[in-house]
């Protein structure tokens, strides 16, 4: 590139520069989605949990045996 000519080489080496850039920000980018899809899966079941226990200890029903 000495003399202001652009090669197929330097297009082809920048094009890989780009590449492994995107490439690193993508495999951030899908951890950090794992990580949020996990946590959001916790929360919808443990809140699913809490509320079913709730729900049965608001309508338990109490049977009396007597013997007469």
């Amino acid at each position: 590139m000495s003399n202001g000519e652009i090669t197929r080489a330097d297009i082809e080496s920048k094009l890989r520069q780009i590449r492994g850039g995107v490439d690193e920000v993508g495999e951030s980018a899908r951890n950090i989605g794992l990580i949020v899809g996990a946590v959001a899966v916790v929360a919808v079941v443990g809140t699913v949990f809490l509320f079913g226990r709730r729900k049965g200890r608001k309508e338990k029903t109490v049977v009396e045996i007597r013997r007469v």
